[in-house]
């Protein structure tokens, strides 16, 4: 399933139970933020609460899109789950490590590390699709 505005692109790749990757292209900003926001809390709600983001081709991100990734924390903390972000481009690692947000969410280089994470952290059921999705 995927959501699209003008500028960023939200797809879900379900991998296990209660584990998703949500692949995210384009800008996150004051324009797209709740598109982001608005879909994980849908995964989450649906019963999935350990999220995977996939940032591979996100250009850019402002205060409004940090603001949305803390808000995914929350929400799946209150689900007893977890966010973690995979595949962060260069140009926003210094930003990810300067904002302390690497502190709150985990980093991996690849969504396969992340899903690893997810499962190392006790996620009960087996995580598939990991190999093919790094």
């Amino acid at each position: 399933m995927t959501n699209v505005t003008e500028t960023l692109q939200v797809t879900v790749q379900y991998t296990g139970d209660r584990s998703a990757v949500l692949t995210v292209a384009g800008d996150v900003d004051l324009h797209t933020a709740s598109t982001l926001r608005e879909r994980a809390v849908s995964v989450v709600e649906e019963g999935v609460p350990h999220l995977v983001l996939d940032l591979a081709q996100v250009d850019f991100v402002d205060s409004t899109g940090l603001s949305a990734l803390i808000s995914l924390l929350h929400a799946t903390q209150k689900a007893n789950g977890s966010v973690r972000l995979a595949a962060v481009p260069d140009r926003l690692v210094r930003m990810v490590n300067m904002t302390g947000i690497s502190q709150l969410l985990p980093v991996h280089p690849t969504v396969a590390d992340a899903l690893a994470g997810h499962a190392a952290d006790g996620a009960t059921e087996p995580v598939r699709g990991a190999d093919a999705l790094g």
